[in-house]
Parts: structure tokens; C-alpha cells; sequence
């Protein structure tokens, strides 16, 4: 058994068991009903099956015997919808933080529920027809030679998912900066009116590179080298390039609950409330400010 493929398993049962946690807190909890807290939902969910398909692409591996095409097909299917959701999630989440600042006085009227319910099912099921690709098609069982490191997708295939990929990494891009100048001139009307400049600024400009720092620089730092090198190699490269990159990016999704679940003031209520029945009282109940993107 590879110690490689051991890791990557670890790493799913932690990512499975992480997002789990989430989406108990979302589901018990009637007060995290909001259009942000679907999002969060729908990012935890891509995660959790990303984790579980990490652990059942294991067990086909090494416990399935005799092998069997359709599991490892169904497997690899199930780790590409989940991933695709994963990253369409993160995507949405950008979306709606940049339409909750650009409009900020119509968006909890235009941004209900319903509509966010419907876009997200739809979004799903896009995914979901992508991770039935391998079972299509897109698989290279029967032609070894044009594996990529995406085994058992083909190259051109998996030239196709990066290059997507890269493309939904550079609209995420744009919109966090835009995000950050809108939060930067509302932090400045704010401190005119109140006459507190530097201070505001200040405070503003630190929170929103932070931020923003912390959301694209682990995102770009877990996937964008696994991308490139799934756009450039092949199966004939060595296998241990393509683990030591795989890993990075599956731990995305264990970073994930962390970065857009578990600092949110609410969320982090919830857990308090769950675990001793009770919320300290140096616990910040401040609301969240245009700052805070």
C-alpha cells in the first residue's frame, strides 16, 4: 500500500468528518437560514463528498477485489463532481460577497432565499453531469497511453478541467479586488463622516488585504501547481509529482470550513451553544462591516 495514497485517505476522513461538523451546525441551527449560510452549505457538502470520495477511490484501489471498472469509475466521477462543486461553491460565495457590497441597499431584497436555492440546485447539477463524465467517455481504461496524471481521465480531458479551472481562479481574482475597492471607499465615507481618516482607513485597508491575502493566497497556493502540472504532464510522469501535488489540493477542502465557516461570528455561536451550552462572554458579537470581505 502507498504511504501516498494512505495520506490522501487520512486527509478525506478529516475532510469528511470537518464538513460534516458544518453542515450539522447549518442544519440544527433555524437561525443560519440566510442566502451566506446556503453558500457555506453547499461549500461544505462539495467538501464532505470530496473527502468520502477520496476514502471509496482507497478502498477501490486496494480492497475491491476482483478490480472493477465501474467503481473506479464511479470514484474518479465522484471526486471530479465534488471538486468541481467545491471550487463552483467558492466561486458563488465571491459572487454573493461582491453583490451584498456593490448593492449593498437592494441586496437582501433581490438576494432571497428562493433565487439562491434555485441557482445553487442549478449549479449542482451542472457538476454532477461533469462527474458523470468518466462514465461517458472520458476515461482512458481502454487506451493506457493517453491517462494523465488524472488516471483514469485522459490528458485532453484533464487539459480541459485545469484550463477551466485557471479560468474561474482569475474571475475570483478580479472580483475579491474589486470587493476590496468598494470596502476601501466605504471604509472612507465612513471615516470622513466621523472624522476619523487614518484611523478608518487604516483598519479598513489591514482587514481587507488580510482577508483577501488569506482567501486567495491559500486557494492559489493548494490548486493552481496541481492545475499546471495536470495541463502539462502526463501518465508517464512519476507518480510521486502527481501525489505530492494531489495532497496540497485536497487539503483545500480541509481548509475550507475554517476560512468560511468557522470565523463566522454565528457559526462560531452555534458550536459554543452545541458543545457546553453556552457562549463565552469575551465572545465579539459585532456585525460584520464592509470591511470585513
Amino acid at each position: 500500500v502507498s504511504p501516498w495514497d494512505i495520506a490522501l485517505c487520512a486527509t478525506g476522513t478529516a475532510v469528511a468528518g470537518e464538513n460534516a461538523l458544518v453542515l450539522a451546525v447549518l442544519f440544527y441551527t433555524p437561525s443560519l437560514r440566510a442566502p451566506m449560510f446556503l453558500l457555506i452549505g453547499s461549500l461544505a457538502l462539495a467538501d464532505l463528498l470530496a473527502g468520502l470520495g477520496l476514502v471509496a477511490n482507497f478502498g477501490v484501489r486496494y480492497l475491491l477485489r476482483p478490480p472493477s471498472e465501474a467503481a473506479e469509475l464511479g470514484a474518479a466521477g465522484l471526486l471530479v463532481a465534488a471538486f468541481s462543486a467545491s471550487v463552483c461553491s467558492l466561486l458563488a460565495i465571491t459572487v454573493d460577497r461582491y453583490l451584498s457590497l456593490y448593492n449593498a441597499l437592494t441586496y437582501h431584497s433581490e438576494r432571497t432565499l428562493g433565487f439562491t436555492c434555485a441557482m445553487v440546485l442549478l449549479m449542482w447539477a451542472l457538476c454532477l453531469g461533469v462527474g458523470l463524465l468518466p462514465l461517458l467517455g472520458w476515461n482512458c481504461l481502454r487506451d493506457q497511453s493517453a491517462c494523465s496524471v488524472l488516471r483514469p481521465v485522459t490528458k485532453d480531458n484533464a487539459a480541459v478541467l485545469a484550463v477551466t479551472f485557471l479560468l474561474l481562479f482569475a474571475l475570483m481574482m478580479q472580483l475579491y479586488l474589486q470587493i476590496c475597492k468598494i470596502a476601501f471607499r466605504h471604509a472612507q465615507q465612513i471615516a470622513v463622516q466621523h472624522q476619523f481618516i487614518a484611523t478608518a482607513q487604516a483598519t479598513s485597508t489591514r482587514k481587507g488585504l488580510s482577508t483577501l491575502s488569506l482567501i486567495l493566497g491559500t486557494f492559489a497556493l493548494c490548486w493552481i501547481p496541481f492545475a499546471i502540472y495536470s495541463l502539462v504532464a502526463d501518465s508517464s510522469y512519476p507518480a510521486v509529482y502527481t501525489y505530492s501535488l494531489a495532497l496540497p489540493a485536497t487539503c483545500n477542502s480541509l481548509i475550507n470550513p475554517i476560512i468560511y465557516a468557522f470565523r463566522n461570528p454565528d457559526i462560531q455561536k452555534s458550536l459554543w451553544l452545541a458543545c457546553c451550552g453556552c457562549v463565552p462572554s469575551t465572545f465579539s458579537s459585532r456585525p460584520r462591516t464592509s470591511s470585513d470581505v
